[in-house]
């Protein structure tokens, strides 16, 4: 088994990278050239305990999804959470004439701010590598201001606005991200339209293959192996084309079913929960009643 090497502090990062000392013990704002000489992590597996934004500038690539592919040769940017798992390569190094950035911040940073309680509505950084944020020259350069303004309070003499300044600079790039997120999913609406088909055709395909009696009812984990994609992407997806996530479409379908099999069979409540793939009936009629407004029993009677 490959050694994992943790990194948990921004001084071993920069120690990792073999760059000078960090200016402030929480956050960094690394540019991209700095890492063109980079080759200690070539073939090493390690985990960051550290949020961190990747901007890479003039990567040239094309991102198929579905049966649709999008060329994008401008500003890619990715995004990890602490705790994952990255493995360095030799077969992509960092060119010399890089440009782009990478900022890199401790959870005790944001930890005390409002930030600290919404940052897991930021949903992008669950998202797989292969689902970064495509962004133009003026997203681009709108980002890289940001940035560059929290890399210069870094290098301001701390004072009892630092930390409020560089937190606040960092939730406003993020806020930006999230709003180029909406425009890529916007400007994807057929391949959006066509995910939603393929969503139901493969939840259908599911119970038809009787899944559920061996696994239980689909997870929005298995729905997004199934169509390539991780779950919070396949749910941020779903939510910008229909105003539902993943879990809420699950849920409806199997609503939709349990009403068929309520007005069209004679079995009972349990036998139908089941058939489902509820493990115990009361979760059945608990969801079913959330959706409805009716027990399963109330609503076989109202009809």
């Amino acid at each position: 088994m490959k050694e994992i090497i943790e990194v948990k502090t921004i001084s071993e990062a920069h120690d990792l990278l073999s760059i000078r000392k960090p200016r402030h013990p929480l956050v960094s704002v690394i540019d991209a050239k700095d890492l063109a000489a980079v080759t200690a992590v070539n073939g090493l597996t390690f985990r960051i305990d550290l949020y961190q934004i990747w901007m890479k500038d003039g990567v040239e690539c094309e991102i198929g999804y579905g049966r649709n592919s999008y060329d994008f040769r401008e500003g890619t940017l990715a995004f990890m959470k602490p705790g994952q798992i990255i493995t360095g390569t030799e077969e992509h190094p960092v060119p010399e004439d890089a440009k782009g950035w990478l900022l890199i911040f401790h959870p005790d940073l944001i930890r005390k701010s409002e930030l600290g309680k919404t940052i897991h509505q930021y949903s992008f950084f669950d998202y797989e590598v292969f689902e970064a944020l495509h962004v133009s020259e003026d997203e681009q350069n709108s980002l890289t201001e940001i940035a560059e303004k929290i890399a210069k309070e870094i290098q301001t003499n701390t004072d009892r606005f630092s930390q409020k300044l560089i937190v606040s600079n960092v939730e406003l790039l993020l806020d930006y991200c999230a709003r180029y997120y909406n425009r890529q999913f916007y400007t994807r609406t057929n391949f959006n339209q066509d995910l939603v088909t393929r969503f139901e055709k493969m939840l259908r395909a599911y119970y038809a293959d009787e899944k559920q009696l061996s696994s239980g009812i689909p997870t929005v984990k298995y729905c997004g192996e199934q169509m390539n994609m991780s779950a919070h992407y396949l749910s941020d997806l779903l939510r910008k084309e229909t105003g539902k996530n993943a879990q809420e479409h699950i849920h409806a379908f199997i609503t939709d079913m349990a009403k068929t099999a309520l007005l069209g069979t004679g079995e009972n409540v349990a036998q139908i929960a089941y058939t489902l793939g509820f493990q115990y009936p009361q979760h059945f009629t608990k969801l079913f009643k959330s959706k409805t407004g009716f027990s399963p029993a109330e609503y076989r009677n109202l009809n």
